[in-house]
């Protein structure tokens, strides 16, 4: 490991900071173990599905994501998570977040990130170049409209994921140039596949079981993901995982 990138993981660890025990009421719950800010100079892009590197994770720590929301089974999810007091990260499409901007609040309210994931969910590899521009700030100008009241195509929480995972070159350069981080997966529950809650928890946690750690990505539109989320939260009390939750690192103070 290079030198640099030595110095870029303890700056990212400067981040972490400790979950607090009185954050969660309930007596036994999973928790959110430990806050992990980052941002786009030393994180850039993460999730090993994608990218050589991810996030600096130990053995049996996990970070939740959801893509394709917000949609009407996002309130089972988020039921879920606070039942277990843990937080995750959403990522959300513009069309769904212009129909549900209270969801949106309220996924906000209850302390998840929300980062973004295209207006119309296109394909931007497929896209030219100011297409895709577009499809990523007018997803963004979504977000901050339904949070701030006010479109703009800076996001206040800089996270972006690809649909399908599918990215160029100079797209990843220009979120980077814009302080982006680009979000991939280290494991995939493939609920884009229909299959009971059962058979979602068991393809899951199987591969969690593999794999030890890791960004896993799952979609809060499916009614089986939502299904299952209460029965994965358990399995992952019960065998000792802890849950991170990751956030954009706050910028300096400027004082003048």
């Amino acid at each position: 490991m290079t030198a640099s990138r030595l110095i870029a993981i303890a700056a990212l660890l400067a981040g972490v900071t400790p979950a607090q025990a009185a954050d969660c009421p309930r007596a036994g719950a999973l928790g959110t173990s430990r806050v992990l800010s980052v941002d786009a100079v030393t994180t850039p892009r993460v999730g090993l599905k994608s990218f050589p590197e991810t996030l600096p994770l130990q053995d049996k720590e996990v970070v939740l994501t959801f893509d394709d929301g917000p949609a009407n089974t996002t309130p089972q999810v988020l039921s879920a998570l606070s039942h277990e007091c843990v937080q995750a990260t959403f990522f959300m499409v513009g069309i769904g977040v212009a129909a549900l901007p209270k969801l949106v609040r309220r996924v906000a309210a209850e302390g998840h990130s929300i980062g973004t994931h295209t207006w119309s969910h296109k394909n931007l590899k497929n896209l030219k170049p100011e297409e895709a521009a577009e499809e990523i700030d007018r997803g963004i100008a979504a977000v901050e409209t339904a949070l701030h009241g006010k479109a703009s195509r800076v996001p206040s929480t800089p996270f972006f994921r690809f649909p399908w995972f599918d990215s160029t070159p100079a797209l990843l350069d220009q979120l980077q140039s814009r302080g982006i981080v680009v979000f991939g997966a280290d494991l995939w529950a493939s609920d884009w596949n229909l299959m009971t809650p059962q058979q979602q928890l068991t393809l899951v946690t199987g591969r969690l079981e593999a794999a030890r750690k890791g960004i896993i990505l799952f979609h809060d539109p499916r009614a089986q993901t939502a299904a299952m989320l209460p029965d994965f939260l358990r399995y992952l009390r019960e065998n000792h995982y802890r849950v991170v939750h990751v956030v954009a690192k706050a910028e300096p103070n400027v004082t003048h």
